[in-house]
């Protein structure tokens, strides 16, 4: 940048490029003041103030003190009284602990907590509070009541009505008001009723100002009346003629119609509650409100059926029905709001004639919950054999240069070996007979000594083997087409940890032509694919499943298939999670967040294809029917449709299930919430052999298990 020496003249264009500078500094500062708007750090803080500068906000100052709230309040209140801040209630706001001020056109909120852990100190907190319709407040008022929103006032002047008129005539015209006349008015009202029993009235509107902060402001009405002691009641509010006379529906409120506008409003209960109620804080002039209420209350099919007596603040109560509720509707005034309340409750034979109703419902849900669940059974068992059937019977060999301390057959899949835990997993498309088998035939050899174990099936064995005081315990289980082995004993720990190694990884030959979607398909699938299922967990009778799960075999490189699911759920809204994320050549898992809930893609690689298992979940869903687990753990919900009762052993805990648990004779079956983890549970029913086999439950999943008429468990993933 060059440099000008001191002394040296300076051309005109430098010059007027630095009065330029100037001006725009200038009128940068000039445009960033808001004279509507207090600097709340320079207003006054109590001695022993220690402010918080951590957060620096030109709207917001913290300070700590070393009293508590009940001491520093009244302290604050009183020293910025002091400061000519005048303090004031909000209508409807009678009983916070918020101090709120007024000082000339500018606002300010005060509010209070109790420091940290120390109920003897306290936080003070001064907010700006913006003024947008401002009115003066008589020297000395008490009592002062206002909104600066609206406007309204209501206070006592200490003056008598004439000193009071005055300062209102001088101090709205300072302000900006101007008082109407019956031609200024005429936009608004063809009349100006200015008598005033015992007092006097006006009318004053005021322009649009970005000066004074005014903007689109009704006019207002200002009542003076002389009271008995010599001071005088003021109260200003916008003008009834500035008020909505046809008022709108707004959203309902417990199912009882709410006008618009409002300035608050609450309810208690529902549109099928038994009892509902509902109250609003309307900003409309009683008639206006009175007519809304016999116009929506009609068009609802409700009828009138005369008054009941008032009750504090009530000017109209109605006593109001229809076919099958009874109620009283009630009208008054308070400040310049016109507030409603409506309560209304079911008649004796209209609330029986609900639970007969809710009844028949019930039964027949669960009837259908039942015919479901026996159905899904019947699939399950029906695809379990086929499954099976598919498994391969064949004697095992060992995996040759296995590092794992008890041999590994020679079609073992994802292992996972973990020495320091003394833990072995793996599947396997051999058949449990076949894998029960090898490891008889291998480790007796070895010097490992089998005990006896009661639970050996075509589709679960449990194989315990003992050596030198060290012991191994096998799980053998079919999982769907393959067949899980689980291993954990003191003779599998090792001092160093040395991962088992997969077989090499196949060479993967790219895809002849780009992989297509399926427009058929409720969740992304190819069109080039050797097989595929989709399954939908939902209650009978609703639309909305809890969990979808599509699992498919592409024969195309995982690559491929991965870059296909990656563009597809990106179309349907899908965010990638980045977290957790793991891919490789031979398989990926990545986590999504999609509008209906969190999901999961699973892409593996068998037989020469890349395996697909889309899983998505609905919250909502899973809310509304009251199965979703409770955060960071899982949910687990037992059932029976079996003749007897049964008893399932868990967690250490054994859960007694009802003949007909989770239909229509008991249909509230019980639940248990675990943590994340695998479980052994045993189940035992009348006349049967005991049954064990394991789950494997995740943090959010939740679990179904189904007793079936045979004594089966079905395990059933429900969320």
């Amino acid at each position: 940048m060059a440099m000008i020496k001191r002394g040296t003249q300076v051309p005109a264009r430098w010059r007027l490029l630095a009065c330029g500078l100037f001006l725009m500094a200038s009128c940068s500062i000039a445009a960033a003041a808001d004279e509507g708007i207090v600097d709340v750090h320079a207003l006054p803080q109590l001695e022993g103030a220690v402010e918080d500068t951590s957060r620096p906000d030109p709207y917001r100052v913290e300070y700590r003190m070393p009293t508590p709230e009940s001491v520093t309040s009244p302290a604050v209140k009183k020293m910025l009284s002091a400061a000519g801040w005048v303090p004031y209630l909000r209508p409807l706001e009678e009983k916070s602990t918020t101090l709120n001020f007024k000082k000339g056109r500018q606002g300010l909120s005060v509010h209070f907590t109790q420091a940290l852990g120390r109920p003897d100190q306290s936080v003070v907190y001064y907010s700006t509070d913006r003024i947008y319709g401002n009115v003066p407040f008589p020297d000395g008022a008490s009592e002062i009541m206002f909104d600066g929103t609206r406007p309204y006032l209501g206070c006592i002047a200490a003056t008598a009505l004439d000193a009071t008129a005055d300062f209102y005539k001088s101090q709205m015209d300072a302000i900006g008001w101007q008082k109407l006349t019956p031609d200024t008015a005429a936009r608004w009202t063809t009349s100006l009723d200015e008598t005033v029993p015992n007092g006097v009235r006006a009318f004053y509107a005021h322009p649009d100002s970005e000066v004074t902060g005014f903007y689109r402001q009704k006019p207002v009405m200002l009542t003076l009346t002389r009271r008995d002691d010599g001071r005088t009641n003021v109260d200003i509010r916008v003008a009834p003629f500035a008020l909505p006379a046809d008022l709108k529906a707004d959203s309902d409120l417990a199912g009882l119609p709410r006008p618009n506008p409002t300035k608050s409003a609450k309810s208690l209960g529902g549109a099928s509650s038994a009892k509902r109620e509902m109250s609003a804080a309307v900003m409309a002039d009683l008639p206006a409100v009175l007519a809304f209420y016999h116009r929506e209350l009609a068009a609802r099919g409700w009828q009138e059926n005369g008054s009941v007596p008032l009750a504090a603040g009530d000017e109209v109560a109605i006593k109001v029905s229809n076919a099958e509720e009874t109620g009283v509707l009630r009208i008054g005034r308070k400040y310049d709001f016109t507030m409603v309340s409506m309560a209304t409750q079911l008649t004796e034979a209209a609330l029986a004639a609900r639970l007969k109703a809710k009844k028949e419902a019930d039964e027949r849900f669960f009837k259908d919950a039942e015919i479901a669940a026996k159905q899904v059974i019947a699939a399950d068992e029906a695809r379990r054999k086929v499954q099976a059937a598919a498994l391969s019977d064949a004697p095992l060999n060992a995996l040759a240069d296995s590092k794992t301390p008890v041999p590994l057959p020679e079609n073992a899949e994802g292992v996972k070996f973990e020495g320091g835990d003394g833990s072995l997993e793996f599947s396997s498309a051999s058949s449990v007979k076949a894998l029960t088998a090898f490891y008889r035939a291998s480790l007796k050899p070895m010097g490992w000594n089998e005990r006896p174990s009661v639970i050996n099936q075509p589709n679960m064995a449990m194989l315990e083997f003992a050596k030198s005081g060290k012991s191994i315990s096998f799980t053998v289980m079919q999982m769907g087409p393959k067949v899980r082995v689980s291993a954990e004993g003191s003779g599998l720990k090792m001092a160093v940890a040395k991962p088992a190694v997969d077989k090499p990884a196949e060479v993967q030959a790219k895809s002849s032509e780009p992989l297509k979607p399926d427009t058929e398909s409720q969740l992304p699938v190819p069109t080039q694919r050797s097989s595929t299922s989709l399954a939908t967990t939902k209650l009978p009778g609703t639309e909305m499943p809890f969990r979808r799960e599509l699992e498919a075999s592409v024969p195309a490189p995982l690559g491929d298939v991965l870059a296909f699911y990656r563009t597809e759920l990106g179309k349907l809204g899908w965010q990638e999670k980045t977290d957790g994320a793991a891919v490789s050549a031979e398989r990926a898992q990545i986590d999504f967040t999609s509008p209906q809930g969190p999901a999961v893609l699973k892409l593996g690689r068998a037989k020469g294809e890349t395996t697909v298992n889309l899983a998505q979940k609905n919250p909502e869903a899973a809310t509304k029917a009251d199965i979703m687990p409770k955060p960071g753990q899982a949910r687990v919900m037992f059932g029976n449709i079996g003749p007897k009762e049964a008893s399932l052993t868990i967690n250490k805990q054994t859960i007694k299930i009802a003949a007909g648990a989770g239909g229509p004779q008991s249909p509230k079956g019980p639940m248990l919430d675990l943590a994340p983890g695998t479980y052994q549970y045993a189940l035992r029913t009348p006349g049967r052999p005991a049954r064990s086999e394991t789950l494997t439950v995740a943090a959010g999943d939740a679990w179904g298990l189904m007793v079936g008429p045979s004594g089966d468990v079905l395990p059933l993933q429900m969320y």
